[in-house]
C-alpha cells in the first residue's frame, strides 16, 4: 500500500512538472522578461505609429547605413515625381562617390548607372559609393541631399535626427553628429514600407544590372537575414559603423499585424548576430503580447442648446474615422479610456461646420487620438429686427 502511494506521488509530481513546462511555453512574453544588447531599442505598431515597447528609444545615437533607408525611399519618389527626361537621365559617378570606403560597388569615375540599378545596390549590400552617386545625382551634392533628408525627417514628425551623409558612414558637422532616434528611425521606416517599390527592392534576394556605357556586369545579393529567421519578415536595413555599432530596423507582418523594430548598438565585433537575437526577442514579443482591438465606440451626439438663436438647437456629429482607423494593438495591460468634450451649450450666430468640441481616445492616459465634432447647420442669432420681422409676416 505504501508503494502504491509513492507510486501515484512520483506520478503527481511529473504531472504538475509537465503542466508547468506546457504553461511555460504558451505564456506571453512581458516587457519586463525582455533582455535586449542593443544600447537602444524600440518596436512600433506600422499601422497606427504607437510604441508598443522602447528601452532608450528616444536616446540620440549614430545609426550607420539605416540611413539609408531615407535615402532610398527619397531617391523613389524623386523619380516618381520627376518628368520622364529627368527620370531617364544617367547617374554619373564623380571622383568623391568612387572614393567611398568600404563597402562599395566599386564605382570608377565617369561612369553611369541606371538609378533604379542602384537603388539595389544601395539596400541589397549596402554599397557608400552608390549612396552618394545618388545623392548628387538627385541634388548636386551631398550637403544638398542632407538637406532634402533633413526636410523629410521633420515633414515625418523626427524631432531628434540630424542627417549629414546618404550613407551612414559616422560624420560630424557644426558641433552635431550624423545621428537619429530608434523612434524617429521606426518613424520614417514605417513611412517607407508604404511604397510598394520600396517593399519589392527590399525583398529582391539577387539583382543583375550593368554600367551603361562599358556594359561591365554586376550582381548584388541580399545581406538581410533577418528575410529568414522570421514567418512574414519583411526586411529592412542593417547597419555599422565603429561609432555606431551593429544596427538593424526590421519589418514583419503576421497575424494581422505590422510591426517595426529597431535596435542601435547591438553589439560590436564580433558579436555580430546580436542583433538579429534582440530583432527576434522584440517581434516575438510583438505577436504574443499584442492583439489587434477596435477601440471606437459608438456615441449618440443630442443637438447643442444655442443661446439667443433663431433655433433652439442644432445638429452636430463627429468626423469620419475611416475604416480601421481605431483598430490598434493592445495589451492586456493597456487602459482604454474614452472621452467626448463638449460645451452646455453655445452662442448665436453658429456657422455650419464649426468645430465644437471633440472626442478623445486615451491609451493607459496618454492621447492616442482626437476626432473634432462639428455642427451641421447654422443658426442666425435672433435680434430685434429679426423678431420684428417674424410679427410682420405673420400678420401682415
Amino acid at each position: 500500500m505504501k508503494h502504491r502511494k509513492q507510486i501515484k506521488k512520483r506520478i503527481c509530481c511529473v504531472l504538475v512538472y509537465l503542466l508547468c513546462v506546457i504553461m511555460a511555453g504558451t505564456k506571453k512574453v512581458q516587457a519586463e522578461e525582455l533582455s535586449l544588447y542593443a544600447r537602444s531599442a524600440l518596436l512600433m505598431d506600422a499601422s497606427s505609429g504607437r510604441v508598443l515597447y522602447e528601452e532608450n528609444g528616444y536616446r540620440v545615437m549614430p545609426m550607420a547605413s539605416t540611413t539609408k533607408i531615407m535615402t532610398c525611399i527619397l531617391a523613389l519618389e524623386w523619380m516618381a515625381e520627376s518628368r520622364e527626361a529627368e527620370q531617364g537621365r544617367p547617374v554619373v559617378v564623380s571622383g568623391y562617390a568612387s572614393r567611398m570606403p568600404k563597402v562599395r560597388l566599386g564605382m570608377q569615375k565617369g561612369e553611369q548607372y541606371r538609378l533604379e540599378d542602384l537603388l539595389y545596390s544601395l539596400m541589397l549590400e549596402s554599397h557608400n559609393d552608390t549612396a552618394v552617386a545618388i545623392a548628387e545625382h538627385i541634388d548636386g551634392s551631398v550637403e544638398a541631399f542632407a538637406g532634402r533628408m533633413n526636410r523629410k525627417a521633420e515633414q515625418l514628425g523626427c524631432q531628434r535626427t540630424n542627417f549629414i551623409t546618404p550613407n551612414g558612414l559616422d560624420a560630424e558637422e557644426k558641433g552635431k553628429i550624423h545621428s537619429t532616434t530608434a523612434y524617429d528611425l521606426a518613424l520614417i521606416s514605417s513611412y517607407a514600407i508604404q511604397n510598394e517599390r520600396f517593399l519589392e527592392i527590399i525583398n529582391t534576394r539577387n539583382y543583375l544590372f550593368s554600367e551603361i556605357t562599358s556594359g561591365r556586369n554586376f550582381q548584388v545579393a541580399n545581406k538581410n537575414r533577418f528575410l529568414d529567421l522570421m514567418d512574414g519578415a519583411i526586411g529592412i536595413k542593417t547597419g555599422f559603423t565603429g561609432d555606431a555599432g551593429y544596427c538593424f530596423v526590421g519589418a514583419l507582418e503576421k497575424d494581422g499585424k505590422k510591426l517595426i523594430s529597431v535596435v542601435l548598438g547591438s553589439g560590436w565585433p564580433p558579436n555580430k548576430n546580436w542583433k538579429w537575437t534582440d530583432t527576434k526577442a522584440l517581434m516575438n514579443y510583438g505577436l504574443t503580447a499584442y492583439e489587434s482591438k477596435d477601440l471606437e465606440k459608438k456615441f449618440h451626439y443630442e443637438p447643442l442648446t444655442v443661446v439667443d438663436g433663431i433655433k433652439e438647437k442644432v445638429v452636430i456629429e463627429v468626423e469620419d474615422k475611416g475604416a480601421g482607423e481605431l483598430t490598434v494593438l493592445l495589451s492586456e495591460t493597456d487602459e482604454v479610456c474614452i472621452k467626448k468634450q463638449l460645451p452646455e451649450f453655445l452662442p448665436a450666430p453658429v456657422q455650419c461646420g464649426t468645430v465644437v468640441g471633440y472626442e478623445c481616445y486615451y491609451i493607459n492616459g496618454e492621447l492616442y487620438k482626437k476626432y473634432e465634432i462639428r455642427t451641421t447647420e447654422s443658426v442666425e442669432l435672433r435680434t430685434y429686427f429679426y423678431c420684428l420681422r417674424q410679427i410682420f409676416m405673420l400678420y401682415f
